[in-house]
């Protein structure tokens, strides 16, 4: 284990994200206030925080899916947005960063094969991915994604046919297709059943583990982060409450910080994936 004194020196050494001074509101109301942090290549970060407290806004903004007010993004280094804009590298950028939603963002109509080529969009010229015109050595690297994520078998069923676990797979490798060495992920699991969710979990922290993809990811259920992370970033009402070794963030520091919203963190989620990821 990790101190969070390293956690910091390592992405202070290597940093794959690095955001410094974020604001972010909506109508008046602050969604980000002034958040700075730093994420080394190859961490696996979790993002924690009651309803409302800012995850999904920091996430989309790390991939410029939204436009803070003020502050700035980089990745690997290079601006991603810098005071309420996009920088010019913004698209060569965010090729990079793969993007998982909580409700898949699947094509329902296409099959499965098809929703992981999207995955290579950015590589391909518009006519192309205008008539899905992708060549045999792209469509047997999206099938190596699909067996990657254990659902080679659905590679040629129409995505809606999927369960919940495996459309979030298929979102996976749809990231893995698209070469991204920084995935992010909004709260994946909060649609699945407990086990499809030990597995979602499982692969990304292999993903991590074995190919050194930088994954950071919200969640909401402090049970769950504890089992498969190491750092955690805390945030209410927008602004980083903790930033450290997850050891750190017990039931006392999180009273401290939410109070009586605390206990949703602490309750909420999947118990049996614990016991059914010890089977």
């Amino acid at each position: 284990m990790r101190s969070t004194t390293e956690f910091l020196d390592a992405s202070l050494a290597q940093p794959a994200v690095r955001v410094d001074r974020l604001s972010k509101s909506f109508r008046g109301q602050f969604a980000l206030q002034d958040v700075s942090l730093t994420v080394g290549m190859g961490e696996m970060v979790a993002l924690v925080g009651a309803s409302g407290s800012g995850k999904s806004t920091l996430l989309r903004n790390l991939n410029g899916l939204q436009q803070a007010d003020q502050g700035t993004v980089e990745i690997f280094g290079n601006p991603l947005q810098v005071g309420g804009k996009l920088h010019s590298k913004a698209r060569r950028l965010r090729s990079q960063i793969g993007f998982i939603f909580q409700q898949f963002n699947l094509v329902n109509r296409l099959t499965v094969l098809e929703n992981v080529l999207v995955g290579n969009l950015s590589q391909v010229s518009l006519w192309r991915s205008l008539v899905r015109g992708f060549s045999q050595s792209e469509k047997l690297r999206a099938l190596s994604a699909l067996e990657r994520v254990g659902i080679l078998n659905q590679a040629y069923k129409r995505a809606a046919a999927l369960s919940g676990g495996q459309q979030q797979r298929v979102a996976i490798a749809r990231c893995l297709m698209q070469g991204a060495q920084i995935i992010l992920a909004d709260e994946p699991i909060a649609s699945l059943d407990p086990e499809s969710a030990r597995k979602v979990m499982e692969l990304l922290t292999r993903l991590n583990q074995e190919q050194g993809i930088t994954i950071i990811t919200s969640l909401h259920q402090v049970q769950i982060v504890r089992h498969y992370f190491e750092r955690t970033i805390a945030l209410r009402d927008g602004s980083v409450r903790f930033d450290g070794h997850i050891s750190d963030l017990n039931d006392q520091r999180l009273n401290e910080i939410y109070g009586a919203a605390a206990e949703e963190l602490v309750l909420s989620g999947h118990a049996e994936i614990f016991s059914a990821s010890q089977v």
